[in-house]
């Protein structure tokens, strides 16, 4: 019986989320990664980091990051 009202409730949420508008303050976004981006620069950090021997297993696989290795040990 109290589903109408929650399902309402879901729609009403999900509409405001598709159309309604956002004040983004792009200018502050573009120096936190411009910060970011000096940071890693300067630290020689990467925010990318690649594995060689596991990429060419999974490279094509959206599910890659999901899989336990150990688990065929079991077997």
């Amino acid at each position: 019986m109290g589903r109408g009202r929650a399902k309402a409730k879901q729609t009403k949420v999900a509409r405001e989320l598709k159309y309604g508008t956002v004040n983004t303050d792009l200018s502050a976004l573009q120096a936190e990664l411009s910060a970011s981006r000096q940071h890693d620069l300067e630290t020689g950090a990467s925010s990318i980091v690649v594995d060689d021997d596991e990429a060419d297993d999974y490279a094509d696989d959206p599910y890659a990051k999901y899989y336990d290795d150990d688990e065929d040990d079991d077997e």
